[in-house]
């Protein structure tokens, strides 16, 4: 009989929980993902401009594109003049600390790249940013 108690005691000691490493290894993961910063992309390639005094911006969380035919990208949609501004009061909604920036091309017109600017303010955002290239 003590020769069977003894292993079923050391059968119980070989056996490690791994209950709780998981469960820390699971908060890990989670924490990981939500503190993660994700890039955002406007949706095309754009040929920008090249500036001496490019400077990065780190908060750049609503991308526009605009391509050298004047179409308007916003998340990989092509978007209307008319509906920059909703799209961006949308999305200033749920990143209020995030800026704009216009990706455009070197041939696309001033008029659209003013257009989308003043939609930009009309939005309500202000810090409004022009992307180019460093040389």
């Amino acid at each position: 009989m003590k020769q069977h108690f003894q292993n079923l005691v050391d059968e119980e000691e070989a056996n490690i929980d791994m209950t709780p490493m998981l469960d820390v290894v699971f908060i890990m993961l989670i924490f990981f993902i939500v503190t993660a910063s994700f890039v955002k992309e406007a949706g095309i390639d754009v040929n920008r401009p090249e500036a001496a005094t490019a400077v990065k911006k780190d908060r750049a969380n609503i991308l526009i594109a605009i391509s050298d035919k004047g179409e308007i990208w916003i998340n990989k949609r092509r978007i209307d003049v008319r509906a920059v501004q909703a799209n961006i009061e949308r999305l200033h909604a749920e990143n209020p600390q995030g800026t704009v920036v216009i990706q455009a091309d070197k041939k696309a017109t001033t008029e659209t790249l003013i257009k989308v600017m003043d939609a930009s303010r009309a939005a309500g955002v202000y810090d409004v940013s022009i992307a180019a290239q460093e040389q």
